[in-house]
């Protein structure tokens, strides 16, 4: 059956605002992808009916709220295919994830070990592991550099490994270059060579299929912003052989087994890393955005994409003087651009006043734009909701502005 975009738009309300005199055509989805009207009603209803501490109350509401949340934990272990609940962690987003493995599981890490990462890295791939070499001096951190086309190359990151090699940390699909890494492989290296792997899944999880069994990963983290939710909820995955091992992320109430100045005891998985009060209702509502991406279907939200991403390439290359970084063949749908003699900024600022949201700049991803010989780039993303005529409108606000901007 084919999708319905027209039907799909209409349960997205900001999508028939206008900025300024001109119709919204948003195309800033890598950095987080707008919420449909369920979302945005479980959120009010979470407010308004379930206020409640979880976990903690006996009565009605607490319960309600309670049952909320944890519906929302199965519904996320089914929907990556974990073996249970307990490996299901609820975070502030795919940064707080990645800092709760690299600060808990990083204390268990030999010494003089060594980290590899990517050169196509968010800075929150990278930042976290930084922070725990400054208080592990003995850690050293590895880099895995691209080839032209934008993919990883694969010979030096198998290469890198030796004795010492102690974790290994990368995206799924870059947010820059739209990049789908062969990540399946790269971590089925890595466990030969016994090697615990991190993946950081933010720019995969609204647009593939993850199956966290099938990948064999150690730990995978996602945010809910970025796949129809609300901001402020992310997933950590991690397999409970592990989890079971690392101490404590944060200290404080829910955390607990029990509390004695002689002595703390801790919770069982997946409530000893989910200290203090959590955001249940965003919680509770990102159920909804689940529900929202398997009524389209994955495959259908990735079909769309990857058509709007191919007919805005096409266009785009008609541009003199403009560049898009990033041609793999297996990509995502992100377009990321210069054109010669143009600040990325000014592009931005000029498509803004015609209606169109893109992204400029490093897109915290500043080794990777050192790598491209760049300050920034120009990025257009695509989300399930957007439409030929979008993607048509955004080429002709481009055939506007740079004139202009060339003077």
């Amino acid at each position: 059956m084919k999708m319905n975009t027209l039907e799909i738009r209409s349960r997205f309300p900001i999508l028939s605002r206008k900025v300024g005199e001109k119709p919204l055509i948003y195309l800033d989805n890598t950095a987080t992808s707008q919420t449909p009207i369920e979302v945005v009603q479980a959120i009010e209803s979470g407010y308004t009916r379930y206020k409640a501490n979880v976990h903690r109350g006996v009565h009605t509401i607490s319960q309600e709220a309670t049952d909320l949340m944890e519906e929302c934990r199965r519904r996320v272990r089914a929907f990556i295919n974990a073996s249970s609940t307990e490996e299901v962690i609820f975070t502030r987003g795919t940064t707080e994830a990645i800092n709760l493995v690299a600060s808990s599981f990083g204390r268990l890490l030999p010494l003089n070990g060594e980290i590899i990462l990517t050169v196509m890295e968010h800075h929150s791939n990278i930042v976290p592991w930084q922070l725990l070499q400054s208080v592990r001096p003995d850690l050293k951190i590895r880099v895995v550099d691209i080839d032209e086309r934008g993919e990883l190359r694969l010979d030096m990151y198998k290469d890198l490994f030796n004795d010492n090699t102690c974790m290994a940390s990368f995206c799924h699909v870059s947010n820059v270059l739209g990049t789908i890494n062969p990540v399946k492989e790269m971590i089925a290296f890595a466990h030969s060579r016994g090697v615990p792997v991190m993946i950081d899944g933010a720019q995969a999880s609204p647009h593939l299929k993850v199956d966290v069994s099938d990948l064999d990963c150690d730990f995978y983290a996602f945010s809910a912003h970025k796949m129809y939710g609300p901001t402020g909820v992310g997933v950590l995955f991690g397999k409970k052989q592990l989890l079971s091992k690392m101490p404590p992320y944060q200290g404080g109430g829910e955390m607990i087994g029990h509390v004695s100045f002689s002595g703390t005891t801790f919770a069982d998985l997946p409530f000893k890393f989910e200290a203090g009060t959590p955001d249940f209702v965003g919680i509770g509502a990102f159920a909804k955005a689940l529900d929202f991406i398997e009524e389209v279907g994955l495959d259908k939200i990735e079909e769309h994409e990857i058509m709007l991403m191919s007919h805005t390439e096409e266009r785009l290359r008609e541009i003199p003087g403009l560049r898009i970084f990033g041609k793999a063949p297996h990509k995502s749908a992100v377009i990321s651009f210069d054109v010669d003699g143009i600040h990325p900024y000014d592009i931005g600022m000029l498509l803004d006043k015609l209606g169109v949201a893109v992204r400029t700049g490093h897109h915290c991803a500043q080794p990777l734009m050192d790598r491209l010989g760049v300050p920034g780039t120009v990025r257009a993303s695509f989300a399930v909701y957007n439409t030929i005529e979008e993607a048509d409108a955004f080429i002709a606000a481009l055939g506007r502005i740079l004139p202009i901007l060339r003077g």
